[in-house]
């Protein structure tokens, strides 16, 4: 720049025209999303979305929020950017879910370096997968190109979803008792949770990103997407009493179980009784892993439970699989003295 020219937005890093086009070309994938509710179009300076309230008699909104973490890097490395958007939106709806919600809309917020546009297409194209799949509406979201914030290459996401339950089919974990069933349902891998240590891991190995594990390239299995449960769970929650819920997320299954008991019960959970994917062996293998350890990091092949009576076990575990979980009694609620809070008790066959 001569020192006649004044300085402009673009001379400090920031393209405005390169974000009017990725608006313009992501249009075809917000539509894509649209369900009842959604009110006007992309666009504007707030999502309008109408509440169905006349199918509720008391209609609660539930949110949540959430990001993919350090997957981010891997995705970066890789140069995989098409199904991180994915595990955006399912971080978000799986937690709401486990209040027993639909998911309504979801709001997204994407920030960069400097913006890709062919990247940040693929980016925003996998989160409107994760809407279709979860049945929620993308309206909005932001995007904001930050240099000096993020280097050139780098990106951050961040999610915001809300849903709908009534009033008095909150689920909670006031009706859980001893002997009921914990119905395990399958991740999809370490969906997008522990990734510092698989990174941590990944490096100290040696091994490369195309390495087979369980006959498949290390890579493509540590960015297959967060598995969403809506479809399937809502399902269920529709044709039977379910007493709790609990999305296996960060802490992994030692830590989010007793989110969903009551205090005085635990869960005695039978580790022979699932199968834990190649890609935990694998890390626990190179990485000299404590089971205990690997169990309050990783969801080691649960990525959501549901707690059910024993006279519904059967009806549930057939319902499941028809929405296409691979569904497997884990565990059992134990009673605990009263008053204690909540602990998962491993035990092996």
């Amino acid at each position: 720049m001569s020192e006649k020219e004044g300085f402009s937005y673009r001379t400090a890093g920031v393209n405005i025209d390169a974000g009017a086009e990725l608006v313009r070309r992501i249009k075809p994938d917000i539509a894509r999303t649209r369900r009842d509710g959604v009110l006007g179009s992309i666009g504007g300076f707030g999502g309008l979305f109408e509440l169905p309230v006349g199918q509720y008699k008391q209609p609660v909104l539930v949110s949540g929020a959430d990001g993919v973490g350090t997957k981010l890097i891997l995705a970066n490395h890789l140069n995989l950017h098409d199904t991180i958007g994915i595990d955006l939106v399912a971080m978000c709806v799986n937690d709401i879910l486990v209040s027993g919600a639909e998911p309504l809309y979801f709001l997204d917020y994407y920030a960069c370096g400097k913006l890709d546009i062919e990247k940040s297409e693929k980016i925003i194209a996998g989160i409107a997968d994760g809407c279709v799949l979860a049945g929620a509406a993308l309206i909005g979201g932001e995007s904001a190109e930050m240099p000096g914030m993020y280097s050139s290459g780098d990106y951050d996401l961040g999610g915001f979803a809300v849903g709908i339950v009534e009033k008095q089919k909150i689920l909670d974990n006031t009706t859980v008792k001893p002997d009921d069933l914990i119905l395990g349902l399958a991740s999809s891998g370490c969906h997008s949770n522990g990734y510092s240590l698989v990174r941590k891991v990944l490096a100290a190995s040696g091994n490369s990103t195309d390495t087979l594990v369980g006959g498949k390239p290390l890579g493509a299995q540590l960015m297959t997407p967060t598995r969403i449960y809506v479809k399937s769970v809502l399902a269920l929650l529709d044709n039977l009493p379910v007493a709790a819920l609990a999305h296996i997320t960060g802490g992994g299954i030692t830590e989010n179980i007793p989110r969903s008991l009551p205090p005085g019960t635990n869960a005695t959970i039978q580790i022979s009784d699932f199968d834990r994917p190649a890609i935990f062996d694998w890390l626990q293998n190179q990485g000299k892993i404590a089971e205990e350890e690997m169990l309050r990091t990783f969801n080691c092949g649960i990525g959501m439970i549901a707690i059910v009576s024993p006279e519904n076990e059967q009806q549930a575990v057939d319902i499941l699989r028809q929405h296409g979980e691979t569904v497997t009694v884990i565990g059992t609620v134990t009673e605990a003295e009263s008053n204690t809070d909540p602990q998962v008790i491993f035990t092996h066959h």
